[in-house]
């Protein structure tokens, strides 16, 4: 299910998963596919981590990410979950053919 809800989003972001619901900046934003397609990379994620797990990974990664860059965007941009969806998100086809923790490929690349 996606919503949009403008207050929720800090400076660039224009997209979340928070399980079951993908959260937009703007109404335009229903209209990317490439935007949709990530979020719904994350929400299988979500899913097969059993929701909560995958929050504590995606929290604890960028934490760990953070120190070792000293940078919390760039340590955004290495999690594994981030590195699946950006890699992904053309590829309307991904998530028939995405394998089982899919991010752990990304983990250590």
């Amino acid at each position: 299910m996606i919503v949009v809800f403008k207050h929720f989003f800090y400076k660039n972001y224009v997209g979340l998963s928070l399980w079951p619901f993908i959260i937009l900046k703007e109404d335009s934003l229903m209209a990317d596919e490439v935007l949709i397609n990530h979020e719904r990379i994350h929400l299988r994620q979500q899913q097969e981590l059993l929701i909560l797990p995958f929050y504590m990974l995606y929290v604890s990664e960028w934490l760990f990410r953070t120190v070792l860059y000293l940078d919390s965007y760039r340590a955004y941009q290495n999690i594994s979950f981030e590195r699946e969806a950006y890699a992904n998100e053309k590829d309307m086809q991904y998530l028939s053919n995405r394998k089982t923790f899919g991010f752990l490929h990304y983990l250590t690349r």
